[in-house]
């Protein structure tokens, strides 16, 4: 199993999983129950409470991977979806690119980032998991695993299971076929009537399908199927 460091606070996992790197202790993972300024998609923050919720990363080496960085990003939602459906024993889904939705709240989201050290490509796959907290104020869209599935875990045992998790599963490489069918079977609304706004205007649409380079496929209303990248469009639930 890969090496496993605890931070007792960091202001964020994915920065400090680097100074593992650079001392070629890997692959490793670092974890935090106290993380201050954690970054999310495109910019977004992830504030989380402390010993409260979890933040985790990984540090992987990409020539150990055959898939595209795309399906890496879907490998790795998939990986987390099945470990808290496994866990949880509820419905878990992945709100593309890579959220994680039960009962229709995010309970936990990623950022990938692609790091060259030392001349080697690394992933740096991070990982916030709100597991006990419950004010959410101002967060209509936001719940945690205790909101949602009235199961309260401990955390440095959720994290040694979430950790063993992903080193098996990630010793377990699938092709590419199989990453987009394992995503796109726990694809959140997907051929569901929704709401989405597109350019200011909303229109109805329906989620056919994730592809292979990382893209939404959508039917709406009035356009028709579309494509689509991360930020292009917003869903509306």
């Amino acid at each position: 199993m890969f090496p496993l460091f605890y931070l007792e606070k960091c202001s964020s996992t994915n920065d400090e999983i680097l100074y593992f790197v650079k001392e070629n202790r890997l692959p490793a993972a670092v974890y935090t129950f106290n993380q201050i300024n954690g970054r999310g998609q495109y910019g977004n923050t992830w504030k989380t409470n402390k010993d409260r919720n979890l933040a985790y990363s990984i540090a992987l080496k990409v020539r150990d991977f055959q898939i595209s960085g795309s399906l890496f990003n879907f490998r790795t939602a998939s990986i987390l979806r099945d470990f808290i459906a496994k866990l949880t024993k509820n419905g878990v889904e992945i709100k593309w690119p890579n959220d994680i939705i039960i009962n229709g709240k995010k309970v936990s989201g990623m950022l990938i980032e692609k790091q060259k050290i030392d001349g080697e490509d690394y992933y740096i796959a991070g990982i916030g998991i709100n597991v006990l907290q419950t004010d959410f104020s101002g967060l209509p869209k936001a719940g945690s695993i205790l909101t949602q599935t009235h199961q309260r875990f401990d955390l440095v045992d959720f994290t040694a299971k979430l950790h063993s998790h992903f080193c098996a599963s990630f010793q377990n490489e699938l092709s590419a076929e199989d990453v987009l069918e394992d995503f796109n079977e726990n694809l959140f609304r997907k051929n569901k009537i929704s709401v989405f706004e597109l350019n200011g205007v909303r229109q109805n649409g329906i989620i056919k399908y994730a592809d292979e380079n990382g893209f939404l496929w959508i039917d709406l209303e009035k356009d028709g199927l579309q494509k689509f990248n991360n930020k292009e469009i917003e869903l509306l639930y």
